[in-house]
């Protein structure tokens, strides 16, 4: 049985007030476009998952919301607290109790990126994936029979997007 993984790093987030809470930080017009042309891209390539679980960050979730505006149909959704800022193992042990067969994280880096990089065999022909910069997002397939099985390199990474791929640098039209 295959499985397919996609994971979200958060988009661009504003840094209007540099001493708010890390915690409750909105996208930025940038990430808004962003996140709307990867879920448009999801969308398109037939990326679309049964189920979302994206951290309960303000940036997160709009992320989320933006992407989740662009599929058919909608995913299920689930806020986890347990991905703020999580690292590589606990993004992990949290997809190996879901049960959807095609699933998105969105989360934060370092984790989120290394997570990738550590599920991978081998990974893509993409400038920017060691860095994973904002709304990056990977595509990984597994040959496994449910997420318990999930272990470092055995995934098949079919597509990695960033949003530059998308929608250049000038363009932020989000309407």
């Amino acid at each position: 049985m295959t499985h397919r993984l996609i994971l979200i790093r958060h988009a661009k987030s504003s840094w209007d007030d540099p001493f708010g809470d890390d915690h409750e930080r909105v996208l930025n017009t940038r990430g808004q476009a962003s996140a709307k042309a990867v879920g448009a891209w999801m969308m398109a390539q037939g990326y679309v998952p049964d189920a979302i679980v994206s951290s309960d960050a303000a940036r997160a979730q709009e992320t989320t919301e933006r992407v989740m505006a662009e599929l058919e149909p909608e995913p299920k959704l689930r806020l986890s607290g347990r991905l703020y800022h999580a690292a590589p193992d606990t993004i992990m042990d949290l997809i190996q109790s879901e049960t959807a067969q095609t699933l998105a994280v969105v989360g934060h880096n370092p984790g989120i990126g290394m997570l990738a990089n550590m599920l991978v065999q081998k990974p893509p022909k993409h400038a920017r994936f060691s860095d994973y910069p904002t709304c990056g997002t990977t595509v990984i397939n597994f040959a496994i029979e449910s997420w318990r099985d999930l272990r470092p390199n055995m995934g098949e990474c079919g597509a990695f997007v960033v949003p530059r791929d998308l929608i250049g640098t000038a363009s932020y039209d989000i309407e």
